[in-house]
Parts: C-alpha cells; sequence; structure tokens
C-alpha cells in the first residue's frame, strides 16, 4: 500500500525568511502523525502548503502514489485534504449546518435544500458526539462544540487526510478524550490525522509516529514508541533536557497573601487560602470552576460580594486592578492577545506601560532611558526580536508572554499571578516560561498560577488547591498531588 502523503524536499521562502528548507514528509493510511517544533520551527507553513493555501518554492508532493499540484483550498479538499485550524474559521452568526457546508449548500433548483442539509449535517454531528442540532448558531455554542462542528465540516468531505492544528487548546480533558475516539474512529476507516500539538501527554497518547522541525529544516521522524518526553523536547529545541520543570525548593517565607471567605455573586463563593513569600501555589480545576472569576476578583477585576484579601498582613481594599498593582500585585491574564499585551505596539511601550510614569523627566519622555530597561529585560528573559520597536504582533506566541511577563516585572510585584501561563506555547518556550517562574519565586515572590496542564501544575507548585463548581474543593501539598486526585476532586469526587 502506498503512503498516503509523501511531501519530499519541500522549500517556501518569504522575504527575509526562509520558512522551509528542504522538508520532508510522509504519512501512512490510517495512522495519527505528529508535526511538532518550536514556534517558528514551519510547522504551519507546511500544513499551508498541504492545504493549498500556500504555493510551495520547491519539492514535490505525493497523494497515494500519485503526484499532485495543489492549486489552492479548494482543489485540496477536492483531494480530500481537511485542515482544522486552531481559530475555527467559523461564521458566528450561521447554524452549524451552514457552517458545515458553507460554499457548496445542497440545492433544489436555485433554492437551498435547508431540509437535505440539516439532514445530512445531523448525520456528521452524531459521528463526532455532538449533543446540539444542525440548526445551532455557531456563536452561541461553546468553544468545544465549535471544535465539533469543524470536525464535522472535515468529514463532510469523505476526508482522506485531515490535519488538527492545536485542537485541544480550548478543550477539557473529558472533551479531550472525547476528541480522540474521534481520531481513532477516522483513522480506523482508513484516513491519516496529521496532528499538531504543544502538549507532550496527547503526543504520547494518541499518535503513531512523531516528525520534528527545527527553524524550517527537518531534524527527522520516528515511531512515537521510541521517545521520551525528555528526548522529544531534546530534538525540538536542539540540546538535553534535563529536567523539563526546574523547580527549587526554596524555604517559603512569611504569608504575603490571605484571602478569607472571598465570594462573587453567581460565580464563586467562600474561598479561603493564604500564600506564602517564595511559594507557588497551583490552582487546578475544571473550565467553569471558577478559577479565573477567583484571580481576577483578588485582582479587582471582578467586585467581590464578601471576604477580605491581605497583603502583607494588612487588609487592603482592592476595587480596581490600579489598587492591586499599588498593592505589589501583578496578574498575566488567559487571554494574551486580547488583555496581555498591546500586540499593535512595540516590545519597549509594552514593558513600561504599567510604570511608564518614572520614565518622564520635566513632563517628557526619556526615551533612551525606557529603551535602555527594556533592552535588559530582552536580554535577561531571552526575548527573540529583532529591536525592542518590533511591533508585539510580530512575535511568536512564546515571546509575547515573555514581554507580557516582563511588562509586570517592572512593577517589582510581592505577589505574581498566573492565569495559564503556556497556553499556546511551544515547548521550548515553556521550559523558558518555567525558569522564569522558579526564579521569581527564589527572589521571594509569592506566585498563585492557574494551569489546566497538570504536569505543569503539578511539576511547578509547591501546593495545589483544587476548584469545583465556583468552590474550593481541596488543598494538596505537592507530595500528595497526583493527576488522579487533581482530577477526582475537579470532578467533584470524594478523595
Amino acid at each position: 500500500m502506498p503512503e498516503r502523503i509523501v511531501m519530499s524536499g519541500i522549500s517556501k521562502r518569504f522575504p527575509g525568511v526562509v520558512a522551509l528548507d528542504n522538508v520532508r514528509l510522509s504519512v501512512q493510511p490510517g495512522e495519527v502523525h505528529a508535526v511538532v517544533g518550536e514556534n517558528g520551527a514551519g510547522k504551519s507553513t507546511l500544513m499551508k502548503i498541504l492545504a493549498g493555501a500556500y504555493e510551495k518554492d520547491g519539492g514535490r508532493l505525493f497523494l497515494d502514489g500519485n503526484e499532485v499540484d495543489i492549486r489552492g483550498p479548494l482543489h485540496a479538499q477536492e483531494l480530500g485534504i481537511a485542515i482544522i485550524y486552531q481559530n475555527l474559521n467559523m461564521v458566528p452568526d450561521l447554524t452549524a449546518a451552514e457552517n458545515i457546508f458553507i460554499g457548496r449548500f445542497p440545492r433544489r433548483g436555485r433554492r437551498i435544500d435547508y431540509r437535505s442539509m440539516n439532514a445530512r449535517a445531523a448525520t456528521l454531528l452524531s459521528e463526532v458526539g455532538a449533543r446540539f442540532s444542525p440548526g445551532s448558531v455557531v456563536g452561541a455554542l461553546s468553544l468545544a462544540d465549535r471544535q465539533l462542528v469543524a470536525i464535522a465540516k472535515a468529514l463532510s468531505f469523505a476526508a482522506s487526510v485531515v490535519v488538527m492544528d492545536e485542537p485541544t487548546s480550548s478543550l477539557t480533558p473529558a472533551e479531550v478524550e472525547m476528541l480522540f475516539g474521534i481520531v481513532r474512529k477516522i483513522t480506523s476507516a482508513g484516513a491519516s490525522v496529521i496532528f499538531i500539538s504543544h502538549h507532550m501527554e496527547e503526543i504520547f497518547s494518541i499518535t503513531d509516529r512523531v516528525t520534528v522541525l527545527r527553524d524550517g529544516r527537518l531534524v527527522g521522524s520516528w515511531d512515537t514508541r521510541d521517545l521520551t518526553e525528555e528526548s522529544l523536547v531534546g530534538h525540538m529545541i536542539g540540546r538535553p533536557v534535563d529536567n523539563l520543570f526546574p523547580k527549587d525548593n526554596v524555604p517559603s517565607g512569611e504569608k504575603v497573601l490571605e484571602v478569607r471567605g472571598l465570594s462573587a455573586k453567581g460565580l464563586f463563593e467562600d474561598v479561603s487560602f493564604s500564600l506564602r513569600k517564595g511559594e507557588i501555589l497551583g490552582i487546578g480545576g475544571l473550565v467553569g470552576s471558577g478559577r479565573t472569576e477567583l484571580v481576577k476578583t483578588i485582582f479587582g477585576d471582578i467586585p467581590r460580594s464578601a471576604g477580605s484579601v491581605r497583603v502583607d498582613g494588612r487588609e487592603v481594599n482592592i476595587r480596581s486592578p490600579m489598587d492591586a498593582v499599588k498593592a505589589g500585585m501583578a496578574l498575566v491574564p488567559e487571554d494574551r492577545g486580547g488583555e496581555g499585551a498591546l500586540l499593535d505596539d512595540d516590545v519597549c511601550q509594552n514593558i513600561s506601560l504599567p510604570v511608564l510614569r518614572k520614565y518622564f523627566r520635566r513632563g517628557r519622555l526619556d526615551r533612551a532611558s525606557e529603551r535602555s530597561s527594556a533592552t535588559s529585560y530582552i536580554e535577561s528573559l531571552r526575548i527573540k526580536t529583532p529591536s525592542p520597536e518590533q511591533r508585539v504582533e510580530n512575535l511568536s506566541g512564546g515571546n509575547q508572554q515573555k514581554v507580557v511577563l516582563a511588562k509586570w516585572f517592572e512593577t517589582r510585584p510581592k505577589i505574581l499571578i498566573l492565569d495559564e501561563p503556556t497556553r499556546g506555547i511551544d515547548v521550548g518556550a515553556k521550559a523558558e516560561i518555567y525558569r522564569l517562574i522558579s526564579e521569581m519565586a527564589a527572589r521571594g515572590v509569592g506566585v498563585l498560577m492557574i494551569s489546566s496542564e497538570l504536569p505543569e501544575l503539578m511539576g511547578l507548585s509547591d501546593r495545589v488547591l483544587v476548584m469545583c463548581r465556583g468552590r474550593l474543593a481541596t488543598s494538596m501539598d505537592r507530595d500528595a498531588a497526583t493527576s488522579e486526585r487533581v482530577m477526582l476532586a475537579a470532578a467533584g469526587g470524594k478523595l
């Protein structure tokens, strides 16, 4: 049986950048094949060539043994190649059925045959385990349900190749398992799945083979069973990784944050805990458990309905994020692009924003001093940018997150709150972020960290709090926290 996909000697150049240089990828029928690498490694460019969104500058492409020249996205779909992008590319005002068949609505005469379309959509949605109707407006669906619509759309093409780009980034663990069931169903029917993910546990759980790219070049391909997490990360970043979670054992100091009976009406209630200097306190729980709402209430972004907050033993009345900053807090939010960074502004402007006043001299902004400070953070945090004047939107996700961290490091916080600090970031950048978090704790900063990634949560945290349905379910010391116990508490089970 011929290989399903062979991409041989693929090259692609953009002005001033070689995005792909003589890359090879081969995918077998019925396999799940991971394509991994750091941000900027060339994964997305390679997949866009396969999907017809980009034209290759060099190389050959074979589908089921026949050489093809993909002339555009529609041609790729006709050839049985479907790609599910991370941003899903949905039309929110249309129904699930309309999104599945957009551009190829079944017709009866000159009119759209809605009855036929909804019936076909219902069958496809049933196959992926959807529990909503084909007539549901996509904009009203959860991210997980929109993901199911995207998968149903891919199945509607009778695709022999399905590319999934970060398909689990907004899913709960239960939803991830459901997605994996769909992937296994697709491949058992003979289709091939190309799976792009930054999550090590997913790669080792669902994939058969792994291809690694680095700086636009092929590093190699391996059977997944022949790799370890450490060896795979080493291939990705080009150096051995002895410890992905560089957690230093820092003696905890005095209490820097005390939360007592904190509530926000309709979001969470009666949460109490304390955080010590030098401690990393993790917060786990399912999506919707109240984790993000809790830290936003502590930070003054959501008004509290009851309870108190103390910093260094003194009660503080935090009514806004500005009050929180004055009290010594910093919050790195979950939505990096929407809330964490000003993407249209440059690196220097982002880093100096919270303390801009200190760079004014006699009513004028001292740009030389501002730039000097930004440069020091660029060097110490290893932010990959051509200059401090580079716009943040042009940086990779990991470097954008480092800019957000640098912005808050400038405030010299006592308490650093992190909400999903490595979401959508490649493994190499994750290791750098973990190093920075550990260094902040080693300097005596109290770190409060929300994470949906259990290895990350348990690898970095000194203690773990678990939220469930708006309440604090349990608190565990590092030695007692296991994946099973955290998930059981998050789902409302008894320990």
